[in-house]
């Protein structure tokens, strides 16, 4: 198995957007990352975001994470928002075009998780059958539309139940609104950024994601 991702720059809609790429043989699927709030320092270097790439490493996916434009590398500047979904959906593509075979599941913490979740709707609308997504305490705030989640996927939300980032009753609120098939896993005693309880998150992700 191969673990040392590549450092590459993907085309953009505002220009290049760094990247880090782990292409594994044999791979069984794609799975694409998308990190946490930029301004609030998030990066695709995130412990999170590391962790979550990993776990898919583990199930024998092949990896994708890219910072968001303005962040490290990436060229243009912060939109918070759909401008963020833009790159995202680039980032796709780009691994859609290189995989035109394997699935994709995609795996988005925090602002990650909207953006993960606004991108599966795109792409779906664009007719591509997503195996899965992962909202790791997700910002469902951002999220006005449930049209605008994917439909026909598995979707998995993560949260935190001492969240002091997100609202963990926001979440539970939004997903018990959520008129879609969906699971919600509460990870008791766990802050936003899962100190202490990474290998747990693993736990959680590492089945998921090799059935």
């Amino acid at each position: 198995m191969l673990t040392r991702e590549t450092p590459l720059l993907i085309d953009g809609p505002v220009g290049h957007l760094e990247a880090l790429y782990l292409d594994q043989p044999q791979a069984k699927g794609l799975a694409l990352l998308c990190h946490p709030n930029p301004v609030q320092g998030g990066t695709m270097m995130n412990k999170v975001v590391s962790t979550l790439q990993r776990t898919a490493r583990d199930a024998g996916l092949t990896t994708l994470r890219f910072n968001y434009r303005g962040t490290g590398a990436s060229e243009g500047s912060h939109d918070m928002g759909t401008g963020e979904v833009d790159d995202a959906l680039a980032a796709a593509h780009w691994l859609r075009a290189k995989h035109p075979d394997l699935p994709i599941t995609l795996l988005g913490f925090s602002f990650g998780g909207f953006v993960a979740a606004s991108l599966g709707g795109r792409l779906e609308a664009e007719g591509e059958a997503l195996k899965h997504v992962f909202m790791i305490a997700p910002a469902v705030m951002r999220l006005r539309d449930e049209d605008a989640l994917p439909h026909e996927c598995a979707l998995t939300v993560i949260q935190p139940q001492t969240d002091e980032v997100i609202d963990p009753q926001l979440v539970y609120d939004w997903s018990e609104d959520l008129s879609r098939p969906h699971e919600l896993l509460k990870v008791a005693e766990c802050g936003h950024f899962f100190h202490g309880k990474l290998p747990e998150l693993k736990e959680l992700v590492l089945p998921r994601l090799s059935n």
